[in-house]
């Protein structure tokens, strides 16, 4: 076998198609594959696929996997034929798609290597600009979102994450089911739930099938499952209400923090359940108890609350009743809140019981959306963040073909 025909095997090219010449410089550590057909051949029209003979060529430049460690161009006399229905146009080459500038297994490279790494550091390391990365990347998650099939989603979780500072927010919607990501977009409104609802439907999923939606107390949220999803029973995940409790909590902690310097650094004492505490830790919070009856007052109000969900339907009812009655008694208006955001979502906290329910998973890929955009050092533009979200969690089927 002579060189051209060894790498013409690596490229697994088969007639008309051969590799014609080598060449490598060594200056620039590039090294370049030139390929051709050969005479007479017939290639099908990109359109309707009947064989057609070739009109004119043009040249055109693809980049390939390296080989030994050199930057590798692929350059081909790219034909176009001119079918009798469709007129002149370029053929499909085996190699890459069409005006992408990458072989096929380049791109396979970038997708397998995209989820595990920034792409400025993929960028460098297969030395490439960071937008032609994100082309490629971007191409495949619009391509494999195309194929999804929605048809059978009647479960939703729906969470916000944090795209930037100064309340940027995207919002994530998860099929809790097959636990996979269906459609995240900026915003946090209820018009981010109709685009949902939109996207859902192109996707052959239907309104009326989705039976349950996990989400937080957000009212926007609310509002927009209310609208868009008529037939979802709505519950509140028991994350966020807690969250709102502890929150609560940790505002009258700090509100007597600025008259006894006792409380300094103690946050994280409160807001750990009783069973996470060390004895130290324990006793500490029993003394603090004693000294400041404001905060020893929210965490009791916090403790109260921990068994609702271990409860029966009928008793955890009666439960969360008492609580919102015993957090208004109090004199903590901050508990006051909490008390009338129970009131005006009893149904969608009490939901919890008969769907079970929990956005838990969610709370895991906003770890991972977060972790990657903390190693990319934020992102800029919301829609590098959403393919970016869709490329962790989307489930997508992304093989690219080689």
């Amino acid at each position: 076998m002579d060189q051209a025909s060894l790498f013409a095997a690596a490229l697994g090219l088969r007639d008309p198609w051969r590799v014609t010449g080598v060449e490598f410089n060594p200056k620039e550590g590039q090294l370049e594959l030139r390929i051709d057909f050969e005479a007479g051949a017939r290639f099908p029209c990109p359109d309707c696929h009947d064989l057609c003979l070739v009109h004119d060529t043009v040249e055109s430049t693809w980049r390939h996997l390296d080989f030994f460690q050199h930057k590798t161009l692929l350059t081909a006399r790219h034909p176009r034929t001119k079918c009798l229905e469709h007129a002149v146009k370029k053929v499909d080459v085996p190699w890459g798609r069409p005006r992408s500038g990458f072989s096929f297994l380049f791109e396979a490279m970038v997708l397998a290597l995209a989820p595990h790494m920034p792409v400025a550091a993929l960028a460098r390391q297969v030395r490439e600009t960071d937008p032609r990365i994100w082309r490629i990347i971007q191409h495949h998650v619009n391509e494999a979102r195309a194929t999804l099939d929605m048809s059978t989603v009647k479960s939703v979780g729906i969470d916000e994450t944090s795209q930037r500072k100064r309340h940027t927010y995207i919002s994530i919607f998860m099929d809790l089911d097959e636990r996979r990501v269906l459609y995240a977009a900026p915003g946090r409104k209820a018009e981010t739930v109709e685009r949902f609802r939109e996207d859902l439907e192109a996707h052959g999923g239907s309104a009326s099938r989705v039976r349950t939606a996990c989400i937080d107390m957000s009212p926007s949220y609310k509002a927009g499952v209310t609208r868009e999803f008529p037939n979802a029973a709505i519950t509140f995940d028991r994350f966020h209400v807690l969250k709102l409790v502890n929150d609560a909590l940790d505002k009258v902690r700090r509100q007597e923090r600025r008259l006894y310097r006792g409380l300094k650094r103690s946050k994280f004492l409160w807001l750990r359940n009783p069973e996470n505490l060390t004895p130290e830790q324990a006793t500490e919070v029993e003394a603090l108890s004693q000294e400041f009856p404001d905060t020893a007052l929210a965490y009791q109000l916090k403790l109260s609350l921990l068994d609702f969900w271990e409860l029966s339907p009928r008793k955890a009812r009666k439960r969360l009743r008492t609580w919102i009655n015993w957090a208004r008694a109090t004199d903590l208006r901050d508990f006051h809140r909490v008390a009338d955001t129970f009131e005006a979502n009893i149904d969608g906290i009490e939901s919890w019981h008969k769907t079970r329910l929990s956005n838990g998973i969610l709370e895991g890929i906003n770890s991972l959306v977060q972790a990657a955009k903390a190693k990319a050092r934020g992102y800029a533009n919301p829609d590098t963040m959403i393919t970016m979200t869709y490329l962790i969690a989307g489930r997508l089927p992304l093989a690219a073909p080689t």
